[in-house]
């Protein structure tokens, strides 16, 4: 079968969401249009001409990408079968249709209980809860440790061997289960941990080209939360993979870990509680092991991380999610073991049991806080994971909007202009536009607050190909060159923002907030005015600290 295109009403200026003023959602919607099926293929020209220019391939200048509608997902969820978790898979998945999400991907940790028992019981129940709702797109994946370095996100297409590739990746690459966890700069076994990981991506990326799998992707998981991603493992693993490793966690889960009284002084969002040991990187500053305004550091460093990654010209996209484990408040706890049963030998924690008393915890439902909007253009698996390898997306928290259209376009063009993710082929001096459509909140969030945007920021760089110090986190040409108040506007409305197309490529990408807690950005107020801040441990209120960011649209300015 194959996945139906969206029909005419999907305005590219207007999201799903943004076009339900009395509460109906987006799969309503799309039901109404005829779009669920259980169906997996998706081509679009317009991508396949994005590579060809990202490759140098040339092309007519301008661009155009097709209509999009967005849906709304968690690609890092925890169920009873991970070792640390707590809840079943059918109390997960219906959190996360009470909280809007069109799909979900489960990724249980590696051990060995999970990789011989765990694996096959998760699947038995996906593909029940498939067939039962073929409207919500449940994914099965698995949280790898990545050798010497800490987690990704892997996940497959359905299909007849996604447990398969699943669990045969998990027993040949897994640096927990091999031992082959360590990577600090004194640790004799680092280079062949590091290499393993190369040799697992580059195992995943041939089940895909083989047609083993129809799809997998890999994204690293809160890469800055015990600094022992360095900058080099982060490329290496992208060039070992293209298309199969696609960015990073932009912000990790754990989003209510500081919410004041609840855990500690010492809490901060995101469990980013930690400083610098033998394992890390050690050219992290100190200040990389928080989140600012929840989110990590990488990402939330105007100048930093991400931003060198993208100057490279190379796309690398950011996400959000909820890694559920424990819930905020919760009351449930884990059950007892029956005589004689561990994890190791069953796969599976008991079903846990309502105590009546909130538990421990730092997390929140999927879709509850974090939210990663991919833009699609038919509905089903294939179509969210092009989307994500597309990089049509943008990611908020608290339910701060509702909807995000963006498209860059050259003056004197006529058409659509390009998106997220995608490329524009200009010459030097021609003038653009970037047209932003915001739709803001229509109904308040789960926390009961009515969120509002104050201010949208433009953050452009320059683009000046491959580094030579793969371990460089800077890009020293990167800033915000442009801030809209937005203050008290409601409805749909687009910001049209003038761009000229200089001497050098470039990108531009998106970022705002509701505006209660900014500063200095860490690369100095020239470089980020306003910017996201730490909050003071055990004072992170995630509802009363949101933001909102998008993946870059590169430019690519002919003769540069």
């Amino acid at each position: 079968m194959t996945e139906q295109q969206l029909p005419d009403w999907a305005d590219p200026s207007v999201s799903p969401a943004a076009l339900d003023p009395q509460g109906v959602s987006r799969r309503a919607l799309l039901r109404r249009a005829g779009l669920f099926g259980a169906a997996f293929a998706l081509g679009s020209a317009a991508t396949g001409r994005a590579q060809a220019f990202a490759a140098g391939d040339g092309g007519p200048l301008g661009g155009e990408d097709p209509r999009l509608a967005y849906l709304v997902g968690d690609h890092h969820i925890h169920s009873v079968y991970s070792h640390d978790a707590k809840y079943t898979f059918s109390q997960l998945a219906a959190k996360g249709a009470r909280y809007g999400l069109d799909w979900m991907v489960f990724t249980e940790h590696s051990n060995f209980g999970h990789a011989d028992f765990g694996a096959a019981m998760e699947h038995r129940e996906i593909l029940k809860a498939r067939s039962e709702n073929p409207r919500q797109l449940i994914f099965q994946g698995l949280e790898w440790y990545i050798p010497a370095a800490e987690h990704c996100t892997v996940f497959t297409a359905p299909g007849p061997h996604e447990v398969d590739v699943l669990t045969r990746f998990e027993s040949a690459y897994d640096g927990k289960l091999l031992a082959y966890d360590k990577g600090g700069p004194a640790d004799a076994d680092t280079a062949r941990n590091e290499a393993h990981a190369l040799k697992g991506l580059k195992w995943l990326a041939e089940q895909r080209r083989s047609g083993y799998v129809d799809d997998v992707l890999v994204l690293a998981n809160h890469p800055m939360r015990l600094g022992i991603d360095s900058p080099h493992e982060m490329r290496n693993w992208r060039d070992a993979a293209p298309g199969i490793v696609i960015g990073m966690e932009g912000a990790p889960g754990a989003q209510g870990a500081a919410i004041p009284g609840w855990r500690g002084a010492t809490s901060i969002r995101g469990e980013y509680e930690n400083k610098p040991s033998a394992q890390s990187w050690p050219g992290y500053p100190a200040e990389a092991y928080l989140t600012y305004g929840g989110f990590d550091w990488a990402t939330a460093t105007v100048g930093g991380l991400w931003d060198s990654l993208l100057a490279e010209g190379r796309l690398f996209s950011v996400t959000t999610n909820s890694d559920a484990h424990r819930i905020v408040f919760d009351t449930w706890k884990n059950g007892d073991w029956q005589p004689g049963q561990t994890f190791d030998n069953t796969g599976r924690l008991p079903d846990p049991v309502n105590t009546g008393t909130p538990q421990p915890g730092s997390d929140f439902w999927p879709g509850q806080f974090s939210r990663t909007h991919v833009g699609v253009t038919r509905y089903g698996y294939r179509a969210v994971m092009s989307g994500l390898r597309a990089g049509r997306v943008w990611l908020d928290h608290g339910h701060l909007l509702d909807g995000l259209d963006v498209r860059l376009s050259r003056d004197r063009d006529r058409g659509r202009g390009v998106t997220l993710g995608g490329r524009l082929r200009v010459c030097k001096g021609e003038r653009l536009t970037l047209n932003v459509t915001v739709t803001t909140a229509s109904r308040p969030n789960p926390q009961g607050i009515l969120p509002e945007l104050a201010h949208v920021d433009v953050i452009r760089g320059a683009v000046r190909g491959p580094v030579t110090d793969r371990d460089a986190w800077k890009a020293p040409d990167t800033r915000v060159v442009r801030t809209e108040d937005v203050s008290g506007r409601k409805g749909t409305y687009t910001l049209r923002i003038p761009l000229t197309a200089g001497e050098e490529s470039f990108y531009v990408r998106l970022r705002g907030s509701d505006g209660n807690r900014n500063g200095a950005g860490y690369l100095g107020a020239s470089v980020d005015p306003h910017g996201p801040v730490p909050h003071p441990p055990g004072d992170g209120d995630p509802w009363a600290d949101t933001w909102f960011y998008s993946n870059p649209v590169f430019v690519d300015v002919e003769g540069s």
